[in-house]
């Protein structure tokens, strides 16, 4: 589960990187937005799925699942934006998607004996 996370997140960083800060049509940035959003539902569905099969997982996973939709759709809605506006939206993303992955950290962690 947490390969194919990170697989998917390096896959996002360089479909992101590649976008080389143009600006999409608002139809294409809505539908990717929406795909982006889906997918992310569907991760945290599974998450939390995985979740329930072994009772003795923390939240950590559903946490993480989160953070990464959450990212993803970020991303896409920064293709709205072009240069540097679309640049620090995506840092700004970016930001927000590892202070997420630190919080769930630090909730595992803090849940530990």
């Amino acid at each position: 589960m947490r390969t194919n996370i990170q697989v998917i997140i390096g896959l996002t960083v360089l479909l992101a990187a590649a976008a080389c800060n143009n600006a999409k049509s608002p139809d294409k940035v809505a539908d990717n937005v929406a795909a982006a959003s889906q997918s992310a539902s569907r991760e945290v569905a599974e998450a939390q799925r995985e979740q329930q099969k072994d009772m003795s997982s923390d939240a950590y996973e559903v946490a993480v699942a989160r953070a990464d939709g959450d990212h993803k759709v970020a991303i896409q809605k920064c293709d709205s934006l072009e240069g540097r506006e679309q640049k620090v939206c995506r840092d700004v993303a970016d930001a927000d998607y590892e202070a997420a992955k630190a919080s769930a950290k630090a909730s595992k962690v803090a849940g530990q004996p």
